[in-house]
């Protein structure tokens, strides 16, 4: 897996709860501009809009020699290819309170491109400190055990 966009705010934000590997509906100049890496995820989120799951705030920038005879629109919203199944049961738990569906990464499976979405409980300013702190702990044991080895 090959991985071409991350959205780390997602997991600074959110504690992500289930994951699921879905494919996306994308037009020629999207995928070639994808190809070319010249996406971001940062400000993008999924809704469950009348039996679909869709990809929105997703910035994809056009290439200049992709074609010239459409106009690409960056922001565009983006259908998700999941099953029947995954979207009852994905769209019953955003149904419930404090719930939302993020999109994770963006990378290649197999030559196809597929979105990584999640589900997400947001975090409260606390817990994002606690995961801060966590983080900051790791860094300090990583560098005391690699100092310890140049040592001994």
């Amino acid at each position: 897996m090959t991985v071409i966009a991350d959205n780390r705010k997602a997991f600074h934000d959110y504690f992500i709860e289930e994951r699921l590997e879905t494919g996306l509906v994308l037009e020629g100049w999207e995928v070639k501009s994808i190809r070319a890496g010249r996406v971001q995820l940062k400000e993008s989120y999924v809704v469950y809009i009348s039996g679909a799951f869709w990809l929105v705030g997703a910035h994809i920038s056009p290439l200049s020699t992709a074609s010239t005879h459409i106009t690409p629109d960056p922001t565009r919203s983006r259908k998700l290819l999941m099953h029947q199944r995954e979207i009852e049961k994905w769209s019953g738990r955003v149904d419930r309170a404090g719930f939302t569906v993020m999109a994770l990464n963006l990378h290649y499976q197999k030559g196809r491109i597929k979105l990584e979405i999640g589900l997400a409980k947001g975090k409260k300013q606390h817990d994002k400190r606690e995961s801060e702190k966590d983080r900051e702990w790791q860094r300090e044991k990583a560098r005391l055990v690699r100092s310890e080895n140049k040592r001994g």
